[in-house]
């Protein structure tokens, strides 16, 4: 009878402990997905500043842009179709409001080894290519894309300088037709850069990236 009684404490004893490394597992969990979920920045938010490598070889950051009202962040890269039919258009935001104070920043999130053609010396040679006048950022170590809650290329964040902050005015696509420039009805970045450029707030803050997925080393 005495060893029955130690034997049942003892199982209780494991029951209890088994359930509560269970609950303990389940509330990591649920705070893992949490966390991941909610990663990023939303509208209003003020979005970290960076130093990143150009592909001129110097370190960028955008407390560098001392005359800056702002930036147009565009996380794309070279290999993706979707980045390549948006190629042009980038480089007519950069020309049409960089002298206004909206420069555009392009930053490169994909990791080498998963997709070679965004490497650093292949941003170079499309860079010279395509003629780019903006900075080419690497984000080596794929450290700045997961904050700012980038997923696609292209992906852009609009940010304007408040104080000493860059803050979010707006997340998402370029426009709303990225196979044919010529078929666009829908403005987006372009839009938001105008209207923070008058003083007005931006009408359409959001919208939703169209783009390849972001290449992460698994």
């Amino acid at each position: 009878m005495k060893n029955m009684k130690i034997l049942i404490t003892a199982f209780l004893l494991a029951l209890s402990l088994l359930s509560f490394t269970r609950a303990g597992y389940s509330k990591d969990a649920a705070i893992k997905v949490e966390d991941y979920s909610g990663k990023g920045y939303e509208v209003g938010d003020a979005a970290t500043d960076f130093k990143l490598k150009n592909i001129d070889g110097k370190m960028v950051s955008l407390s560098d842009f001392k005359s800056a009202k702002g930036f147009i962040v565009i996380f794309t890269c070279n290999h993706c179709p979707y980045a390549k039919k948006y190629e042009n258009r980038i480089i007519e935001l950069d020309k049409k409001f960089k002298d206004q104070g909206y420069p555009v920043i392009a930053i490169n999130p994909n990791d080498p080894n998963v997709q070679p053609e965004d490497g650093y010396e292949q941003m170079i040679e499309r860079a010279k290519q395509k003629g780019f006048e903006f900075p080419y950022l690497v984000d080596e170590g794929q450290k700045i894309y997961p904050q700012y809650g980038a997923t696609k290329t292209p992906h852009v964040f609009v940010l304007q300088k408040e104080g000493s902050k860059n803050i979010v005015k707006y997340i998402g696509a370029i426009d709303n037709n990225y196979d044919n420039p010529d078929d666009v009805s829908e403005y987006y970045v372009q839009d938001a850069v105008n209207a923070l450029i008058k003083g007005e707030p931006v009408k359409m803050a959001k919208t939703v990236a169209i783009g390849c997925t972001i290449k992460v080393k698994k």
